[in-house]
Protein backbone atom coordinates (compact mmCIF):
# COMPACT_ATOMS: atom_id res chain seq x y z
CA UNK A 1 0.00 0.00 0.00
CA UNK A 2 1.33 3.39 -1.35
CA UNK A 3 1.94 5.70 1.85
CA UNK A 4 0.38 9.18 1.50
CA UNK A 5 2.11 11.70 4.09
CA UNK A 6 -0.26 14.76 5.57
CA UNK A 7 1.66 17.34 7.85
CA UNK A 8 -0.62 19.44 10.33
CA UNK A 9 0.87 23.10 10.55
CA UNK A 10 2.21 23.41 14.19
CA UNK A 11 -0.21 25.23 15.92
CA UNK A 12 -2.73 22.96 16.04
CA UNK A 13 -0.60 22.15 19.26
CA UNK A 14 0.90 23.77 22.37
CA UNK A 15 4.12 24.61 22.69
CA UNK A 16 3.94 20.79 24.75
CA UNK A 17 2.32 18.86 21.93
CA UNK A 18 -0.86 18.95 23.23
CA UNK A 19 -3.62 19.57 21.03
CA UNK A 20 -5.15 23.22 21.68
CA UNK A 21 -8.36 22.16 20.31
CA UNK A 22 -10.36 19.14 21.17
CA UNK A 23 -12.19 17.62 18.57
CA UNK A 24 -10.53 18.70 14.35
CA UNK A 25 -11.69 15.60 12.90
CA UNK A 26 -8.89 14.10 12.83
CA UNK A 27 -10.76 10.81 13.04
CA UNK A 28 -11.12 10.88 9.69
CA UNK A 29 -7.40 10.54 8.82
CA UNK A 30 -6.94 7.49 11.29
CA UNK A 31 -10.21 5.58 9.32
CA UNK A 32 -7.77 5.69 6.13
CA UNK A 33 -5.01 3.27 6.45
CA UNK A 34 -2.99 4.45 3.51
CA UNK A 35 -2.89 7.69 5.63
CA UNK A 36 0.14 8.77 7.58
CA UNK A 37 -0.01 11.91 9.31
CA UNK A 38 2.89 14.08 10.89
CA UNK A 39 3.33 17.71 12.36
CA UNK A 40 5.65 20.57 11.98
CA UNK A 41 8.07 20.36 14.09
CA UNK A 42 8.06 24.16 14.57
CA UNK A 43 5.77 27.22 13.83
CA UNK A 44 6.10 29.34 11.38
CA UNK A 45 4.40 32.54 10.05
CA UNK A 46 4.93 31.14 6.49
CA UNK A 47 5.20 27.42 5.64
CA UNK A 48 8.99 26.64 4.52
CA UNK A 49 9.68 24.17 1.43
CA UNK A 50 11.56 21.92 3.76
CA UNK A 51 8.77 21.60 6.26
CA UNK A 52 6.68 19.63 2.65
CA UNK A 53 10.00 17.78 1.60
CA UNK A 54 7.90 14.45 2.09
CA UNK A 55 4.88 15.34 2.25
CA UNK A 56 2.01 14.55 -0.48
CA UNK A 57 -0.92 16.81 1.61
CA UNK A 58 -0.89 19.53 4.04
CA UNK A 59 -3.48 21.00 6.27
CA UNK A 60 -2.94 24.86 7.29
CA UNK A 61 -4.57 26.06 10.15
CA UNK A 62 -2.86 29.80 9.97
CA UNK A 63 0.27 29.60 8.17
CA UNK A 64 0.63 31.47 4.61
CA UNK A 65 1.86 29.22 1.71
CA UNK A 66 3.80 31.39 -0.74
CA UNK A 67 5.40 30.44 -3.98
CA UNK A 68 8.14 29.64 -2.03
CA UNK A 69 6.82 27.61 0.10
CA UNK A 70 5.82 25.18 -3.26
CA UNK A 71 9.03 25.69 -4.63
CA UNK A 72 10.56 22.60 -4.27
CA UNK A 73 6.79 20.81 -4.47
CA UNK A 74 7.43 17.64 -6.27
CA UNK A 75 5.53 15.09 -3.99
CA UNK A 76 3.07 17.86 -2.94
CA UNK A 77 -0.39 17.27 -4.08
CA UNK A 78 -2.74 18.97 -2.02
CA UNK A 79 -2.72 22.06 0.65
CA UNK A 80 -6.00 22.21 2.23
CA UNK A 81 -6.76 25.05 4.32
CA UNK A 82 -8.59 25.17 7.27
CA UNK A 83 -11.55 27.14 7.00
CA UNK A 84 -12.82 29.11 3.85
CA UNK A 85 -10.67 31.73 3.68
CA UNK A 86 -7.44 31.44 1.19
CA UNK A 87 -6.18 35.11 0.92
CA UNK A 88 -3.23 34.05 2.54
CA UNK A 89 -2.48 30.86 0.22
CA UNK A 90 -0.92 32.09 -3.30
CA UNK A 91 -3.19 30.10 -5.71
CA UNK A 92 -1.08 31.04 -8.41
CA UNK A 93 1.96 29.75 -7.60
CA UNK A 94 -0.01 26.74 -6.27
CA UNK A 95 -1.05 25.90 -9.62
CA UNK A 96 1.98 26.42 -11.42
CA UNK A 97 3.78 24.01 -8.96
CA UNK A 98 0.48 21.41 -9.74
CA UNK A 99 -0.77 21.40 -6.01
CA UNK A 100 -4.15 21.11 -5.62
CA UNK A 101 -5.47 23.87 -3.16
CA UNK A 102 -9.02 22.93 -1.08
CA UNK A 103 -11.16 25.17 1.45
CA UNK A 104 -14.03 23.84 3.60
CA UNK A 105 -16.81 24.54 1.35
CA UNK A 106 -19.89 24.77 3.89
CA UNK A 107 -18.41 23.78 6.59
CA UNK A 108 -18.88 27.14 8.90
CA UNK A 109 -21.52 28.29 7.31
CA UNK A 110 -23.60 27.71 10.90
CA UNK A 111 -21.41 29.02 13.77
CA UNK A 112 -20.30 32.47 11.68
CA UNK A 113 -23.89 32.95 10.95
CA UNK A 114 -24.66 32.32 14.24
CA UNK A 115 -22.37 34.36 15.21
CA UNK A 116 -23.35 37.30 13.18
CA UNK A 117 -27.05 36.68 14.32
CA UNK A 118 -25.82 37.08 18.31
CA UNK A 119 -23.71 40.38 17.33
CA UNK A 120 -26.64 41.79 15.88
CA UNK A 121 -28.52 41.74 18.74
CA UNK A 122 -25.66 42.50 21.06
CA UNK A 123 -25.15 45.67 19.00
CA UNK A 124 -28.83 46.90 18.63
CA UNK A 125 -29.50 46.12 22.36
CA UNK A 126 -26.14 48.21 23.25
CA UNK A 127 -25.43 44.64 25.77
CA UNK A 128 -21.51 45.97 26.13
CA UNK A 129 -22.41 49.37 27.43
CA UNK A 130 -25.24 47.64 29.76
CA UNK A 131 -22.46 45.62 30.78
CA UNK A 132 -20.61 48.33 31.46
CA UNK A 133 -23.44 49.77 33.89
CA UNK A 134 -23.44 47.47 36.42
CA UNK A 135 -19.77 46.65 36.17
CA UNK A 136 -19.38 50.12 36.91
CA UNK A 137 -21.79 50.81 39.68
CA UNK A 138 -24.16 53.73 36.94
CA UNK A 139 -27.23 51.45 37.44
CA UNK A 140 -29.47 54.91 37.07
CA UNK A 141 -28.25 55.57 33.76
CA UNK A 142 -30.37 52.67 31.99
CA UNK A 143 -32.87 54.64 30.55
CA UNK A 144 -29.70 56.33 28.64
CA UNK A 145 -28.77 53.17 26.52
CA UNK A 146 -32.20 52.05 25.35
CA UNK A 147 -32.01 49.31 22.48
CA UNK A 148 -33.94 48.92 19.01
CA UNK A 149 -35.11 44.96 17.52
CA UNK A 150 -34.48 43.67 14.87
CA UNK A 151 -38.24 43.29 13.82
CA UNK A 152 -38.68 45.69 11.14
CA UNK A 153 -35.25 46.42 10.75
CA UNK A 154 -33.12 45.24 7.29
CA UNK A 155 -30.31 43.09 7.16
CA UNK A 156 -27.78 43.81 4.11
CA UNK A 157 -25.42 41.30 3.68
CA UNK A 158 -21.97 41.77 0.72
CA UNK A 159 -21.44 38.19 -0.33
CA UNK A 160 -24.71 35.92 -0.69
CA UNK A 161 -22.89 32.76 -0.37
CA UNK A 162 -23.44 29.92 2.53
CA UNK A 163 -22.64 32.51 5.44
CA UNK A 164 -25.04 34.87 4.08
CA UNK A 165 -27.44 32.39 3.61
CA UNK A 166 -27.80 30.66 6.82
CA UNK A 167 -27.45 33.80 8.49
CA UNK A 168 -30.61 35.12 6.52
CA UNK A 169 -32.16 31.79 7.29
CA UNK A 170 -31.43 32.25 10.86
CA UNK A 171 -33.40 35.68 11.08
CA UNK A 172 -36.40 34.68 9.60
CA UNK A 173 -38.33 34.74 13.03
CA UNK A 174 -37.66 37.75 14.12
CA UNK A 175 -40.01 39.94 11.84
CA UNK A 176 -37.32 41.37 9.71
CA UNK A 177 -37.72 43.28 6.49
CA UNK A 178 -36.83 41.61 3.17
CA UNK A 179 -32.51 40.91 3.58
CA UNK A 180 -30.53 43.01 0.71
CA UNK A 181 -27.77 41.34 -0.98
CA UNK A 182 -24.77 42.99 -2.67
CA UNK A 183 -23.21 40.36 -4.93
CA UNK A 184 -22.31 40.50 -8.69
CA UNK A 185 -21.78 36.58 -8.69
CA UNK A 186 -25.29 35.62 -8.11
CA UNK A 187 -28.33 35.89 -10.51
CA UNK A 188 -31.32 37.47 -9.42
CA UNK A 189 -33.36 33.68 -9.67
CA UNK A 190 -30.78 32.28 -6.95
CA UNK A 191 -31.51 35.62 -4.80
CA UNK A 192 -35.66 34.76 -5.24
CA UNK A 193 -35.10 31.80 -4.22
CA UNK A 194 -33.18 32.60 -0.42
CA UNK A 195 -35.79 35.50 -0.27
CA UNK A 196 -32.92 37.89 -0.76
CA UNK A 197 -33.09 41.38 -3.10
CA UNK A 198 -30.35 41.92 -4.95
CA UNK A 199 -28.67 45.74 -5.17
CA UNK A 200 -26.22 47.72 -6.41
CA UNK A 201 -23.51 48.30 -2.70
CA UNK A 202 -24.70 52.13 -2.86
CA UNK A 203 -28.63 50.95 -2.39
CA UNK A 204 -27.95 48.74 0.14
CA UNK A 205 -25.65 50.65 1.87
CA UNK A 206 -28.47 53.12 1.98
CA UNK A 207 -31.04 51.10 2.66
CA UNK A 208 -29.37 48.77 5.69
CA UNK A 209 -30.23 49.04 9.34
CA UNK A 210 -27.21 46.01 9.54
CA UNK A 211 -24.68 46.12 6.95
CA UNK A 212 -22.99 42.44 7.35
CA UNK A 213 -19.31 41.63 5.41
CA UNK A 214 -19.28 38.06 4.16
CA UNK A 215 -17.07 38.09 1.07
CA UNK A 216 -14.04 36.94 0.11
CA UNK A 217 -10.98 39.06 0.34
CA UNK A 218 -9.38 39.41 -3.46
CA UNK A 219 -7.93 42.57 -5.34
CA UNK A 220 -11.32 43.30 -6.02
CA UNK A 221 -12.54 43.56 -2.09
CA UNK A 222 -9.97 44.98 -0.97
CA UNK A 223 -10.60 48.40 0.58
CA UNK A 224 -14.28 48.08 -0.94
CA UNK A 225 -16.07 49.83 2.37
CA UNK A 226 -13.99 53.29 2.44
CA UNK A 227 -14.72 57.10 3.72
CA UNK A 228 -17.27 57.15 0.60
CA UNK A 229 -19.23 54.16 1.02
CA UNK A 230 -19.69 54.54 4.96
CA UNK A 231 -21.05 58.15 4.43
CA UNK A 232 -24.10 56.55 2.90
CA UNK A 233 -25.11 54.47 5.75
CA UNK A 234 -27.85 55.42 8.30
CA UNK A 235 -26.88 57.27 10.91
CA UNK A 236 -28.47 54.55 13.11
CA UNK A 237 -26.80 51.46 11.26
CA UNK A 238 -24.57 48.77 12.28
CA UNK A 239 -21.59 47.41 10.63
CA UNK A 240 -20.05 43.79 10.65
CA UNK A 241 -17.22 41.94 9.66
CA UNK A 242 -16.93 38.41 10.04
CA UNK A 243 -14.89 38.00 6.88
CA UNK A 244 -11.48 39.57 6.25
CA UNK A 245 -9.49 42.94 7.28
CA UNK A 246 -8.88 45.37 4.67
CA UNK A 247 -12.15 44.45 2.90
CA UNK A 248 -13.11 47.88 5.37
CA UNK A 249 -10.95 50.46 5.37
CA UNK A 250 -9.59 50.64 8.79
CA UNK A 251 -9.14 54.79 9.18
CA UNK A 252 -12.31 55.70 7.81
CA UNK A 253 -14.16 53.04 9.62
CA UNK A 254 -12.72 54.24 12.93
CA UNK A 255 -13.31 57.90 11.88
CA UNK A 256 -16.75 57.13 11.13
CA UNK A 257 -17.59 55.34 14.81
CA UNK A 258 -15.53 58.11 16.66
CA UNK A 259 -17.59 60.90 15.25
CA UNK A 260 -21.06 59.27 15.48
CA UNK A 261 -21.90 58.78 12.03
CA UNK A 262 -22.88 55.54 12.49
CA UNK A 263 -24.57 53.54 15.81
CA UNK A 264 -21.89 50.82 15.86
CA UNK A 265 -19.80 48.27 14.58
CA UNK A 266 -18.54 44.85 15.40
CA UNK A 267 -15.55 43.75 14.14
CA UNK A 268 -13.92 39.89 13.80
CA UNK A 269 -10.90 40.71 11.84
CA UNK A 270 -8.30 43.27 11.25
CA UNK A 271 -5.96 44.63 8.43
CA UNK A 272 -2.77 43.81 10.75
CA UNK A 273 -3.28 40.65 12.45
CA UNK A 274 -2.69 39.09 15.12
CA UNK A 275 -3.36 42.24 17.47
CA UNK A 276 -1.15 41.96 20.21
CA UNK A 277 -1.68 45.27 21.71
CA UNK A 278 -4.44 47.12 22.54
CA UNK A 279 -6.17 48.48 19.12
CA UNK A 280 -7.61 51.88 18.75
CA UNK A 281 -11.16 50.74 18.44
CA UNK A 282 -11.13 49.61 21.93
CA UNK A 283 -11.62 53.01 23.04
CA UNK A 284 -15.31 53.24 21.36
CA UNK A 285 -18.20 52.42 23.59
CA UNK A 286 -20.22 51.47 20.31
CA UNK A 287 -17.82 48.65 18.88
CA UNK A 288 -17.38 45.07 19.84
CA UNK A 289 -14.30 43.15 19.43
CA UNK A 290 -13.06 39.49 18.82
CA UNK A 291 -9.36 38.45 17.94
CA UNK A 292 -10.75 36.60 14.55
CA UNK A 293 -12.40 33.89 16.43
CA UNK A 294 -16.28 34.89 16.94
CA UNK A 295 -17.29 32.14 15.18
CA UNK A 296 -14.96 29.61 17.13
CA UNK A 297 -17.52 26.72 18.42
CA UNK A 298 -16.19 22.79 19.56
CA UNK A 299 -18.96 21.84 16.52
CA UNK A 300 -16.94 24.48 14.07
CA UNK A 301 -13.63 23.14 14.52
CA UNK A 302 -14.96 19.13 14.36
CA UNK A 303 -16.58 20.31 11.06
CA UNK A 304 -14.10 21.80 9.40
CA UNK A 305 -11.52 19.02 10.46
CA UNK A 306 -13.42 16.78 9.08
CA UNK A 307 -13.74 18.79 5.72
CA UNK A 308 -10.60 19.17 5.24
CA UNK A 309 -9.16 16.00 6.31
CA UNK A 310 -12.08 14.47 3.86
CA UNK A 311 -10.54 16.37 1.08
CA UNK A 312 -7.03 14.69 1.71
CA UNK A 313 -8.52 10.97 2.02
CA UNK A 314 -10.41 11.51 -1.69
CA UNK A 315 -7.42 13.44 -3.43
CA UNK A 316 -4.96 10.10 -1.42
CA UNK A 317 -8.15 7.94 -2.91
CA UNK A 318 -7.57 9.20 -6.73
CA UNK A 319 -10.82 11.02 -5.96
CA UNK A 320 -11.66 15.04 -6.80
CA UNK A 321 -12.41 16.65 -3.09
CA UNK A 322 -15.15 19.62 -2.46
CA UNK A 323 -13.57 22.77 -2.07
CA UNK A 324 -11.44 23.03 -5.00
CA UNK A 325 -9.67 26.40 -5.69
CA UNK A 326 -7.94 26.05 -8.55
CA UNK A 327 -9.59 22.44 -10.38
CA UNK A 328 -7.73 23.64 -13.10
CA UNK A 329 -4.86 21.83 -11.61
CA UNK A 330 -6.24 18.57 -12.52
CA UNK A 331 -5.61 18.75 -16.31
CA UNK A 332 -2.41 19.60 -15.87
CA UNK A 333 0.52 16.75 -16.68
CA UNK A 334 2.74 17.07 -13.74
CA UNK A 335 -0.17 17.16 -10.89
CA UNK A 336 -1.27 14.52 -13.03
CA UNK A 337 1.92 12.14 -13.15
CA UNK A 338 2.24 13.16 -9.32
CA UNK A 339 -1.02 12.02 -8.95
CA UNK A 340 -0.44 8.92 -10.22
CA UNK A 341 2.32 7.84 -8.54
CA UNK A 342 0.52 8.41 -4.79
CA UNK A 343 -3.24 7.46 -5.27
CA UNK A 344 -3.93 3.98 -4.33
CA UNK A 345 -3.73 1.15 -6.38
CA UNK A 346 -6.99 0.40 -8.62
CA UNK A 347 -8.51 3.84 -7.50
CA UNK A 348 -9.77 6.15 -10.56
Amino acid sequence: MNRFLVQLTADFYDSAGAPKFRDTGLSVLAENPQIQQGVFKEHRNEVGADQLADAQAVIVLTPAVTAASVSNAKDLLVVARFGVGYDAVDVRACTAADVLVTITTGAVDRSVAEATVGWMIALSHNLRIKDGLVRSGHWDRRSECMGRELRERTLGVIGLGGIARKTIELLRGFGMNQPLAFDPFVQEETAARHGVRLVSLEELLRQADFVSVHCPLTEQTRGLIGAKELALMKPGAYLLNTARGGIVEEDALYETLKNGRIAGAALDCFAREPVIAPHRFGQLDNVLLAPHCIAWTEELFRDIGRAACQAVVDVSLGRRPRGAINPEVFDRPGFKAKWARFRQPNSP
